[in-house]
């Protein structure tokens, strides 16, 4: 969503601009309808004439008070037990990716990782993350094709386990958020996780493409009806997606982005940072 607020400011930079099309412009930044109508109403309620400036600085103040101060980083148990993030979402979004890329980041913070290769229906998938871990030499447990995927995070967790690794991450396969079967799959893998410790997984992760707008959201209202999700994986922030879904993902449902990705490379990813996305992606 680079330079949305950018272009916000120079639209509507003369002071007799139209109050509908202003609305319609911030409700197509995927910032949602109701925010869309928080900050118009703030704008008609000074009473005076208004330059881009003034729009600018009302739309950053409103959507940075919608984010969290700051989120917290990703950190190991203390207590030795394998921290569990599942991998979720939709075909497409690039949750693979992202598992691969999260995997990084962590080695590169000095964390040791096991990762578990649940998307055990699509091959390339597990080719994928045997790369990644290859050359990371981070140790990956697989199946063979069309196992069950619930198996494969078991014996992930045990592999974790018996290694001292302070991460397993489980890159599950892509699942649209309305088929019924493929959501029993996911409860069921959310399930068999807890097994080996009641408080896990710590951490479910669901992946969005910020170009689908405002699909977005309505995957994150299917896929925490199934499972507790506790963070959002925005990806594609360096095209042509509109970053603003993070917002009403945030306001609807509660939950944070915890991670963004910004480009192909492994380190165009990175934490989510509230005031950063306000100041230089909006």
């Amino acid at each position: 969503m680079a330079g949305f607020f950018k272009s916000l400011l120079a639209r509507f930079s003369k002071p007799d601009f139209d109050w509908d099309e202003l609305e319609s412009t911030l409700i197509s930044g995927d910032i949602g309808p109701r925010l869309s109508l928080e900050i118009v109403d703030a704008l008609r309620s000074q009473g005076r004439k208004l330059n881009g400036e003034d729009i600018l600085q009302v739309a950053r103040d409103h959507v940075r008070a919608k984010l969290p101060k700051e989120i917290p980083p990703l950190l190991p148990h203390t207590d030795g037990r394998p921290k569990v993030l599942l991998m979720i979402g939709v075909n497409g979004t690039g949750k693979t990716t992202s598992t691969a890329k999260l995997a990084n980041l962590l080695h590169h913070q000095g964390h040791s990782i096991v990762l578990a290769a649940a998307d055990t229906f699509r091959a390339a998938a597990v080719e994928q993350l045997q790369v990644w871990s290859e050359r990371l030499q981070i140790p990956l447990v697989k199946g063979p094709q069309n196992c069950d995927p619930a198996a494969v995070c078991f014996d992930g967790y045990e592999k974790a386990e018996r290694l001292g690794a302070q991460f397993l991450i489980c890159d599950t396969a892509g699942r649209l958020h309305n088929k019924h079967n493929l959501m029993e799959e996911l409860k069921k893998i959310h399930r068999v996780v807890g097994r080996k410790d009641p408080t896990s997984p710590h951490e479910v992760l669901l992946v969005v493409d910020a170009t689908t707008g405002s699909n977005a959201l309505q995957q994150a209202r299917e896929f925490h009806k199934a499972i507790p999700v506790t963070g959002v994986i925005v990806t594609k922030l360096d095209g042509s997606g509109k970053g603003g879904i993070i917002i009403p993902i945030q306001q609807e449902l509660g939950i944070p982005t915890r991670f963004i990705g910004l480009g192909e490379t492994a380190d165009a990813f990175k934490p989510f940072d509230p005031t950063q996305f306000v100041n230089e992606l909006l």
